[in-house]
């Protein structure tokens, strides 16, 4: 992403709703697929400024790793105290097989160029049956000029995602759309920044003012808690995947 505006994410990504919502939605499905579990290995890929990782943490989970291929993303998580981090590419990654229990990679995937080779490297430092949990955006037709900024390749629906991780041996246990609730306003809001007399921000990530950051992130742990019983949402500004990888033969 460009400099200017990756220093903005991390300025907001500790206290947004959009991360505070999605980080919770993340502990949600660790918590669902592992249960009481506070020992498996953990690698966050894309790690960024560390918000993820402290909220792992602070979870008891006790084997948390973070890579990031932004040496700015790495230094802030450094001056956070975060220490089991590396710069690395989240596509080639430098581990041994059959290293992590779990791979979160929440707003990555998309920006690999190819990413069915980055989910073939995933496969590979999993554990036999381990689990990756997978964000990314969602629908093409939402495209703005946020994915320039971002320098995002593509956006997914729900089976573009499975495809690639199936493609690569692996089972879809759960998948969904996330972000249900303002899936209507984005989209309003991205037909709008088409129109060439419609004002526009330089970025559409920026703060939000204290009542409806609160609101928006009820609005987002609200649907996490509805799908981690089980249900899946028809539309949302965002798809995930938890992908088991195959038990080898």
């Amino acid at each position: 992403m460009k400099i200017d505006f990756e220093e903005k994410y991390h300025s907001l990504e500790e206290r947004h709703w959009w991360f505070l919502g999605r980080r919770d939605a993340i502990l949600k499905l660790t918590k669902l697929i592992f249960r009481q579990r506070k020992d498996i290995r953990i690698l966050e890929i894309g790690c960024s400024g560390g918000p993820l990782l402290k909220a792992l943490l602070a979870n008891d989970y006790l084997n948390v790793y973070g890579i990031d291929i932004s040496k700015k993303a790495i230094q802030t998580c450094r001056s956070k105290n975060i220490k089991t981090l590396a710069l690395m590419d989240g596509s080639n990654t430098g581990f041994r097989e059959k290293s992590f229990d779990l791979i979160i990679a929440s707003d990555v995937l998309e920006h690999i160029e190819d990413d069915y080779s980055a989910v073939k490297e995933w496969n590979r430092i999993l554990k036999p049956n381990g689990y990756v949990i997978c964000f990314v955006p969602a629908f093409r037709f939402l495209w703005s000029k946020h994915d320039e900024d971002n320098k995002h390749y593509r956006r997914y629906t729900i089976s573009d995602l499975n495809e690639v991780f199936k493609s690569n041996n692996f089972a879809i246990i759960k998948s969904s759309y996330w972000n249900f609730g303002l899936f209507v306003p984005v989209f309003c809001l991205r037909l709008c920044l088409r129109l060439p007399f419609f004002p526009s921000k330089k970025y559409q990530l920026h703060e939000t003012k204290e009542f409806w950051n609160k609101i928006f992130t009820k609005i987002l742990i609200m649907e996490n808690r509805i799908i981690s019983k089980g249900l899946t949402l028809p539309l949302g500004v965002s798809v995930f995947t938890i992908a088991q990888k195959n038990v080898e033969t």
